[in-house]
């Protein structure tokens, strides 16, 4: 689902990323480009040290690139920023008002409850009011099934709890960008599936572009694009299967 305009809401532009050096430098990415657009869920698969966490952190302004572009529209903005042509202070800014993640490790505040973890996103970057904060965190725990685990911390929470603030915690806040790693990796199908139903309402909904890394296959009729990344190299897939009703 592309935005009327046709125009990419982030575009990368022959990026290349090495690691190492001498006999021992291995090449992650090898220029490669795609185009991303306002209202899609793209999924990246790949076999395992192909290159995709490199490509999603470089992507979402966590990794420095060794070379090449990643140009950002951000809320269907006439002229595109290069998030790796600004300040790191700007970068910073703009990952926080722009961008929501959800990473592999869960990366949740041990000392705050599910609903704190939201509503401090919500505090953060979207200056909500307390009340209004935990309102809308509520909200999204209840969309996760985990309202009744709201006052849980995370040393109390199992990997698939854990997994679902996470995604809250990313969806919570609508952001422009959502970049995702293995989002139901740690999920039976049936709270996979949930998730997944909540990314495509991110994308198809609210008009947000989201890239998604995994290996779940069960994923691909939900989605609108597929890249595949082998030993560095870009290809993008048809994605010949619909989800009924759409």
């Amino acid at each position: 689902m592309a935005a009327a305009d046709n125009l990419p809401s982030l575009r990368a532009v022959h990026l290349l990323k090495t690691f190492g050096d001498g006999a021992s430098q291995r090449t992650a990415l090898r220029k490669v480009s795609l185009n991303l657009f306002p209202g899609q869920l793209a999924l990246l698969m790949g076999p395992s040290g192909s290159g995709k966490s490199t490509l999603l952190a470089i992507l979402s302004g966590l990794l420095h690139p060794d070379g090449g572009q990643v140009l950002t529209r951000p809320n269907d903005q006439t002229s595109f920023v290069d998030i790796w042509g600004i300040s790191e202070a700007a970068r910073d800014d703009f990952r926080r008002k722009h961008t929501g993640f959800i990473f592999q490790g869960y990366n949740l505040f041990p000392a705050l409850s599910a609903s704190q973890q939201l509503e401090i996103v919500l505090k953060w970057g979207n200056n909500l009011s307390p009340g209004e904060a935990r309102r809308q965190a509520e909200e999204m725990l209840d969309r996760l099934g985990l309202l009744n685990q709201r006052h849980k911390k995370p040393a109390a929470m199992s990997g698939g709890e854990k997994q679902r603030v996470a995604i809250g915690r990313a969806l919570v806040k609508n952001p422009t960008f959502l970049f995702a790693d293995e989002p139901t990796s740690a999920l039976d199908w049936e709270n996979g599936q949930a998730v997944i139903q909540l990314l495509r309402d991110a994308a198809h909904s609210r008009g947000a572009t989201i890239f998604v890394v995994s290996h779940d296959a069960r994923m691909l009729p939900f989605v609108d694009v597929c890249f595949h990344l082998d030993d560095g190299n870009l290809e993008e897939h048809e994605i010949p299967l619909v989800v009924a009703g759409e």
